[in-house]
């Protein structure tokens, strides 16, 4: 099966973060994104969704590797310092490369 590669994307974060996330990837160039509720631990404690302000997200993007980089900047820059967020990266092969 022959595709061409791009990168996912992920983002694990703190649910209240979900529209501003949205919005910056829209506008730094990603074509789309998928958002799912996420629960774990880590190191800044359990994120169990018991309550709002304890909500997690699981934000996928997949999309070329340059807007990738300059998501991957974006978040760094304005968000790691003051919100629990990870963030982690693969390539993937798509088939319909056009949609991404």
């Amino acid at each position: 099966m022959p595709g061409t590669t791009r990168k996912l994307l992920t983002v694990i974060c703190e649910a209240r973060l979900e529209s501003r996330l949205a919005a910056d990837l829209i506008r730094l160039g990603a074509h789309g994104y998928t958002v799912t509720d996420a629960r774990g631990r880590g190191s800044r404690g359990a994120r169990d969704a018991a309550w709002d302000s304890a909500a997690n997200i699981r934000l996928e993007v997949v999309c070329e590797e340059r807007i990738a980089q300059q998501i991957a900047e974006h978040l760094q820059k304005h968000y790691y310092d003051n919100f629990a967020m990870i963030l982690f990266s693969v390539d993937v092969e798509v088939l319909r490369p056009e949609k991404f």
